[in-house]
């Protein structure tokens, strides 16, 4: 108990990369008040985010027309909309957001990078390579999205072995493992959109760029969300240490590389379902928990559960703008990100110079 004591302490006072990079330091929590309004404060956005995602569009509801369809009456076309269309749409959009910002959380903290996203080690390559071969080979959404779930762990585990190999394990390593196999999986990319068939390429030029369109269950992404949250949460103040590098944690009694592959796993996997129900999505799991540092600290046990409220909030909104922003076509989900990230990430770097 003294020494999970001790560390806990020493985790609140900084968190240094032992391989260039820095995270910014952990901020006292302190009280649960201060614990809990930031998350109060986000929980209330989210839902706000959600909630305009189900009335705005390309039929516009009433807050009142939401709230009867949701009490047992409403219209039948506004029970259809909400409930089997722009609901089911919206909490997809939340989930998918979330594990990829609790993703790149995570993976910032495993490399001990702020720069650090859940596509750095070449798992979305993988997941690509999977879906676009399912597409030509002319499977349905279902199909294809197994195929890119089984793609992505495919990659997981090639950068795995390939990392680990017969020496000795570091970020480093596993990082240049991860950017050379995303260079070969981009090069596969590279050849099926070249020799696909020119009806399929629009479709999987947005699969490549993140669409919602056909993403109509949400339910196996948010409970890959809750329980991603509910284990890691615990797991904060380990991770607080593990940020200040290896050789520390393991003189405080952390449980390195288990807890090392534990965070890659859990990273990749989550990473895998988002992709799995709407494609490439960038962004949001590089710039949501780099925000956040800068505005709560880096404290891991605060950082992972408003990553996972933040980035869902993030990507619902703008799931609302790639429908009908040239309504009434839609655009990939993945540009608006973009659109919203490159600029914010710019300013954030610019703010924490």
């Amino acid at each position: 108990m003294g020494v999970e004591r001790t560390a806990d302490q020493r985790a609140r006072a900084g968190a240094v990369s032992e391989e260039g990079g820095a995270l910014a330091q952990p901020s006292r929590i302190g009280s649960p008040v201060r614990f809990l309004v930031p998350l109060a404060v986000l929980a209330g956005a989210a839902l706000l985010a959600v909630a305009t995602a189900v009335a705005i569009g390309s039929v516009p509801l009433t807050p009142g027309e939401v709230l009867a369809v949701f009490t047992g009456g409403g219209e039948p076309l506004h029970r259809t909309l909400v409930l089997e269309l722009r609901l089911p749409r919206a909490l997809a959009a939340f989930a998918v957001g979330g594990l990829l910002a609790v993703a790149g959380a995570l993976m910032q903290v495993l490399l001990r990078n702020p720069l650090a996203d859940p596509y750095v080690l070449g798992l979305s390559g993988g997941a690509a390579v999977g879906a676009l071969a399912a597409m030509l080979a002319g499977l349905g959404m279902a199909l294809v999205s197994g195929a890119a779930f089984v793609g992505a762990l495919f990659s997981t585990l090639l950068v795995f072995g390939l990392a680990h190999g017969t020496g000795s394990w570091t970020p480093t390593r596993l990082l240049l493992t991860g950017v050379v196999v995303a260079s070969g999986w981009g090069a596969l990319v590279t050849f099926m959109l070249a020799v696909g068939p020119t009806e399929q390429l629009p479709g999987m030029l947005y699969w490549l760029m993140g669409d919602l369109a056909y993403a109509r269950s949400p339910w196996l992404a948010l409970a890959a969300l809750a329980v991603a949250v509910a284990v890691a949460v615990p797991l904060g103040r380990s991770l607080n240490v593990l940020a200040r590098g290896p050789l520390q944690a393991a003189a405080l009694g952390v449980a390195v590389r288990p807890l090392e592959w534990g965070v890659y796993v859990a990273a990749s996997v989550l990473t895998a379902v988002a992709v799995t129900t709407a494609g490439s999505i960038g962004f949001v799991g590089l710039v949501v928990p780099h925000m956040l540092r800068l505005v709560l600290g880096n404290d891991q046990r605060l950082i992972l559960p408003a990553a996972a409220l933040a980035g869902g909030a993030l990507l619902a909104l703008a799931d609302v703008f790639a429908r009908t922003l040239i309504a009434p076509e839609q655009l990939p989900v993945g540009v608006i990100t973009a659109m919203l990230g490159v600029p914010l990430f710019l300013y954030l770097l610019h703010r924490s110079r």
